[in-house]
């Protein structure tokens, strides 16, 4: 892991705490935390649901900042509750590119290499 997103990655895995919320819809099993350029970091985690009505760590965190009055993200991590660092998926990387039109710079942490929002999604919508 690149260390500058050590105290990244110990943000979101302090949050990971995978349990049951209903018979049917679970949390927390992912957890991610983002940084913006004030250096804030947001942090959220997963919310799986039936019928897809659920939604992803990245999109709490990413709520969490806009609640807060900002929008662009310099670096992002997501951990899954065995602790690995795991990418984010397409709907995330689009969504955080819409996000702020300098996201796709964004550095995203994964299990082997540093990479881009762009490089991880080089055919956006729109």
């Amino acid at each position: 892991m690149e260390p500058e997103f050590i105290a990244l990655y110990e943000r979101a895995k302090a949050v990971l705490c995978p349990r049951q919320l209903s018979q049917n819809s679970f949390a927390g099993s992912v957890a991610a935390a983002i940084e913006t350029p004030s250096g804030a970091v947001y942090t959220g985690v997963c919310i799986d649901t039936p019928c897809s009505m659920g939604f992803c760590a990245e999109h709490a965190a990413a709520a969490a900042m806009v609640t807060a009055g900002e929008s662009r993200v310099v670096r992002l991590i997501a951990v899954y509750e065995d602790g690995s660092v795991i990418p984010p998926c397409g709907r995330c990387r689009e969504f955080l590119c819409q996000l702020h039109d300098e996201n796709p710079a964004c550095l995203v942490q994964l299990a082997d290499r540093v990479a881009t929002l762009e490089e991880l999604l080089p055919d956006r919508w729109g």
